[in-house]
């Protein structure tokens, strides 16, 4: 059984930075693919990136790409989201999150409890 557990977020102004980190608190993500999700008040759960389980291939949503980057310490048992020139619209709790291999592509079955990101305009 895998616990996650995110860390990171904040109060950051337009055009701002923050990087969300993601750790194992029990068990280890090794070899699982890893993602971030993003949830906004009233509107459901979006896909931000995802990253292999040996950190080779790294996919974006359109809204993420250019802006941010997702990359793991394999050996450290960590993921990271790096999120740049933040925009009022990325405001939201952003879930990190793990996926057993062989599951289906956005199928992922260990979250974390989420930090709270807020872009202040």
């Amino acid at each position: 059984q895998v616990q996650l557990v995110e860390s990171g977020g904040g109060l950051v102004q337009v055009g701002g930075s923050l990087r969300l980190s993601c750790v194992a608190s029990r068990g280890t993500f090794s070899g699982y693919r890893m993602g971030w999700f993003r949830q906004a008040p009233g509107r459901v759960r979006q896909f931000v990136a995802d990253i292999s389980g040996d950190g080779d291939r790294t996919y974006y949503s359109d809204s993420a790409k250019d802006r941010f980057t997702i990359s793991r310490d394999v050996a450290k048992n960590t993921m990271s989201l790096q999120m740049n020139n933040l925009k009022p619209e990325d405001t939201a709790v952003y879930y990190c999150a793990a996926r057993t291999p062989g599951r289906n592509r956005f199928d992922y079955d260990y979250w974390g409890q989420g930090t709270q990101v807020t872009v202040s305009s």
